[in-house]
């Protein structure tokens, strides 16, 4: 590969360590796909003989096709994928094999056949999260009524429905599918022609390649065009944000499946067993998605850490651009699906749920803000006043609801028998009717604009 410019070939360390085919074989079909598109490009600028580059894109489909049958061959004398491609090619078609390589470097070509990659792994992801919100929706329509404690700080806070509370996640993973759309917008240029830095001399034509292979135009900057990562790390901060949130959708159903909580029973098929405790059903599907966000983290901090220093344009720290992007991109798509499943198929427990939330006091503020209302009381006051109701029932180990009134009124000689209508769950979460609140009918109508924007439903 090297011409005549070295006496002798690389080290067994060299070889080793220059090596790429192990992980970038990946790009094999974004390597042909912009293979194929250069060299027609070639054909319609005269660069090349029409009768070569039919024959060389017959033969990358050969190639192709082997690929396909049979994987992709690991020669790390070859050093990469686009090295093996093209000496596959030469075996295939003789030496018209070397006329693809005209007017691009294998700067210009991973730099493309990268972008197209991740452009696909965004696709993906937002295609996954998609589907993880339809998921939140069917059964966030299922539970609008569904009475449930609200927390903060782990402790209860006040009442809110189970579909108000998937609908939470619902919201974030629209934020997440934003963030892969803006993505996608921002790095959707070509590089192909770029050649090593510089630009080349042929009279290529850059926006055929680029519309051939789907991206909105060429790269303005030859220099950028193939020391550009940004696109690598969006997707990784995308990812990493998005695996944050799954996380925290992981941690709550792990919560809620323990047995002093005993909200949700787990689906078999994305729990495990123990090899000691017959009784034990583990949620491990959830704390690997828990685990796997910590991991994609260190993906993107990984790729920050490599480009942090590199002048331009292309050095060879960034062949290790590629290892963190493929494992992100592979432990996201299972915690998608994984979370996805366990939303889809959890049986939650809500005569369990709707009594925690009836035992934990949650209607306290709702005591405060009716003694707001009816009595003209100033809330610091009736905040003191509902405090110590909290502590008289909690002595007595009963609801809010239950306390009788004079016991009430004991407490405070305002308050009278109209209260009881506002200490109910029910009716705590009947008044946070405000828009976005957890009422029933709220929340109904959340899901109902939901399922439009999701395409489930027409609107009305």
């Amino acid at each position: 590969m090297w011409g005549g410019r070295f006496a002798s070939g690389p080290s067994a360390i060299m070889r080793e360590i220059n090596a790429s085919i192990p992980f970038d074989k990946a790009l094999w079909r974004q390597d042909i796909a912009a293979s194929k598109a250069h060299v027609d490009m070639l054909a319609v600028q005269g660069i090349v003989s029409h009768e070569d580059a039919a024959q060389i894109a017959e033969g990358l489909d050969s190639v192709a096709s082997e690929y396909e049958l049979n994987g992709v061959p690991e020669n790390w004398d070859l050093e990469d994928i686009h090295m093996t491609t093209e000496s596959r090619l030469a075996e295939l078609i003789g030496p018209v094999a070397g006329r693809l390589h005209t007017a691009r470097s294998r700067n210009d070509q991973v730099a493309t056949d990268f972008r197209l990659w991740v452009r696909d792994a965004m696709d993906q992801a937002e295609l996954g999260l998609k589907q993880l919100q339809i998921a939140l929706v069917t059964r966030a329509g299922e539970h609008a009524d569904s009475i449930m404690p609200g927390f903060t700080h782990l402790q209860t806070a006040q009442p809110v429905t189970l579909g108000h509370h998937l609908m939470a996640y619902y919201e974030m993973a629209g934020r997440d599918r934003s963030r892969f759309a803006d993505a996608r917008v921002r790095m959707n240029r070509s590089p192909l022609g770029a050649a090593a830095l510089a630009g080349t001399g042929f009279p290529i034509d850059r926006e055929r390649t680029a519309k051939a292979l789907g991206f909105d135009g060429p790269t303005d900057n030859s220099l950028d065009s193939v020391s550009d990562r940004d696109f690598a790390l969006d997707y990784l901060m995308a990812a990493a944000q998005c695996s944050l949130h799954l996380s925290r959708l992981a941690e709550e159903f792990i919560i809620w499946a323990s047995q002093p909580f005993g909200f949700v029973t787990l689906p078999d098929s994305l729990s495990t067993g123990s090899s000691i405790m017959p009784q034990k059903k583990n949620p491990d599907a959830a704390e690997l998605v828990r685990g796997h966000s910590g991991r994609i983290v260190g993906c993107l901090t990984a790729l920050m850490i490599t480009m942090k220093g590199l002048p331009l344009a292309y050095s060879k720290d960034m062949q290790d651009d590629k290892p963190p992007v493929f494992e992100a991109a592979s432990l996201l798509a299972l915690s998608i699906a994984a979370m996805t499943g366990m939303v889809a198929e959890a049986k939650f427990r809500t005569e369990r749920m709707r009594a925690a939330a009836e035992l934990g006091y949650a209607t306290a503020t709702d005591l405060a803000d009716w003694l707001v209302r009816q009595a003209n009381i100033p809330f610091r006051e009736a905040h003191h006043i509902t405090g110590s109701a909290v502590k008289l029932a909690e002595s007595r180990g009963v609801a809010l609801d239950q306390l009788p009134l004079e016991d009430l009124q004991a407490i405070d000689a305002r308050i009278d028998d109209r209260v009881y209508a506002a200490l109910s769950v029910d009716a705590s979460v009947a008044s946070r009717a405000s828009h976005g609140g957890t009422a029933p009918n709220e929340v109904r109508k959340r899901v109902a604009e939901a399922r439009v924007a999701l395409g489930l439903e027409e609107s009305a």
